[in-house]
């Protein structure tokens, strides 16, 4: 393995519990990495994901889309057994398949080949019949709408909550603020809020620092980034782990590029 990021440092944002892979693929190239999450996933308790799961081991559903694994996750932790999910499974991005095949020892059957929300839409059969969509508190609209333009009876329900972090841990504030970061990578536009919720966007942007470089997994990512007034240096491509290091590389890695792709 070559040391394309040996004297980098990586600051990455996502949940901790998700981060190990990250971390090791950026240390096997030599680079520091800075665990920073900006958002926690919590496991919903409601009455209405406890009904929704109810109906789908009774079978009442066709289908089901996850689009993180966070989201099998929670089904493993609920029901248990993957035979209980009586329904075809169609997941967003290589993370949430493995996830899926780990527990139902099984392949999802859909998974479109560009790892976002609107490529799902795009790549669900026309039917009939009811889908239960087991999201995130704050995933946006629109995955719904579309199973409903080909003739879904698309049912939403909020599989776990995402909470934002109050400050970034003071080893990452004091890099941010010094200019010792090269690189802040984000997994998904929540990570982005997250953030920004925790200030980082303000010392990222402060006077006293060299800026890092911004890098994202996706497309839905970096707009997020660009919303919030950071500009991405890169994006992945394809939109995984792999991916996402990749982009580390031609953002910041030695020697650094003189063109980054996504500016």
């Amino acid at each position: 393995m070559k040391r394309t990021l040996a004297g980098r440092t990586i600051l990455i944002t996502r949940p901790a519990e998700q981060a190990a892979v990250l971390v090791r693929e950026l240390e096997r190239r030599g680079a520091r990495v800075l665990v920073a999450p900006t958002i926690r996933l919590v496991p919903a308790r409601s009455a209405a994901l406890a009904a929704a799961l109810k109906e789908l081991t009774a079978g009442r559903f066709d289908w089901i889309t996850l689009t993180s694994a966070a989201t099998v996750d929670v089904l493993r932790e609920r029901l248990g057994s993957a035979r209980d999910v009586r329904a075809w499974v169609a997941v967003i991005g290589e993370g949430t398949a493995a996830a899926f095949r780990l527990w139902a020892r099984r392949d999802p059957d859909l998974q479109p080949t560009t790892f976002t929300t609107a490529a799902l839409a795009r790549a669900f059969p026309r039917g009939s019949g009811r889908v239960l969509c087991a999201r995130a508190d704050i995933a946006p609209e629109g995955l719904e709408e579309a199973l409903v333009r080909k003739g879904w009876d698309a049912v939403r329900i909020d599989a776990y909550r995402t909470v934002f972090a109050g400050s970034l841990p003071r080893e990452a504030r004091t890099a941010l603020r010094r200019g010792e970061v090269d690189a802040v990578s984000f997994t998904s536009a929540s990570t982005v809020r997250g953030f920004v919720n925790a200030r980082g966007a303000e010392v990222t942007r402060g006077p006293s620092g060299r800026p890092p470089r911004v890098v994202c997994i996706g497309p839905v990512t970096a707009t997020a980034a660009r919303d919030a007034g950071l500009r991405p240096a890169a994006v992945a491509t394809p939109h995984t782990i792999d991916g996402l290091v990749t982009a580390v590389e031609r953002a910041v890695g030695n020697p650094r590029p003189r063109a980054i792709d996504g500016s």
